[in-house]
């Protein structure tokens, strides 16, 4: 599947993963309800889902992920260097965005990604990173769209599991999308760097 196709404009993007993938699932097996209805495929009016582009740099990607967490200072051409890499790791990195079409900003995005295992006869896990939905986009059901569209794409990918971490007031928000805190389980980590 390629990863370069023509958008309507008539300039060729350069996605992190091809787009065929995010299109072929089936949204019928999400299991969030959503009012008024939304899906990948109609996100909402003058708003397209689809994987992250080259591009995106120019579209406020990184100014975006500053409302979650600190990014830092990335120049364009680190973003440039960071994309090829993941990109080289195939079927590792799905981040996906939201695109408002009528600004061209990028104003929501979501991260899958995929580790190869050993166990469970060579399997794979999913881990849902990073989402987050621009300030003035909350509220539209954004984030639980990303969520969604993240756990059947980890399902589609071949994963025997999804998981992701979070804050103990937003445990009830990923029950509602089929999340588990599992008993026994705890998140730790080091950090080397802020």
């Amino acid at each position: 599947m390629s990863t370069t196709v023509t958008v309507t404009n008539g300039m060729e993007e350069d996605y992190l993963y091809s787009p065929d993938i995010l299109n072929e699932l089936n949204f019928d097996h999400c299991l969030a309800t959503y009012k008024p209805p939304i899906s990948h495929r109609y996100p909402g009016e003058d708003l397209l889902m689809r994987p992250l582009c080259l591009s995106d740099y120019d579209r406020g990607f990184i100014q975006l992920l500053s409302q979650l967490t600190k990014v830092g200072d990335v120049t364009k051409g680190e973003f440039e260097d960071q994309f090829c890499h993941m990109k080289s790791c195939s079927d590792t990195y799905f981040i996906t965005v939201i695109e408002d079409t009528s600004s061209g900003q990028v104003i929501g995005a979501g991260s899958l990604v995929v580790e190869q295992k050993f166990i469970h006869h060579c399997s794979a896990r999913g881990r849902v990173e990073d989402i987050v939905v621009n300030n003035q986009y909350r509220g539209k059901q954004l984030g639980k769209l990303l969520v969604d569209v993240l756990t059947l794409l980890s399902k589609k990918v071949g994963c025997y599991k999804t998981s992701l971490e979070c804050n103990d007031s937003m445990v009830q928000f990923y029950s509602q999308l089929g999340f588990v805190k599992e008993e026994g389980q705890n998140y730790m980590c080091q950090r080397f760097k802020d």
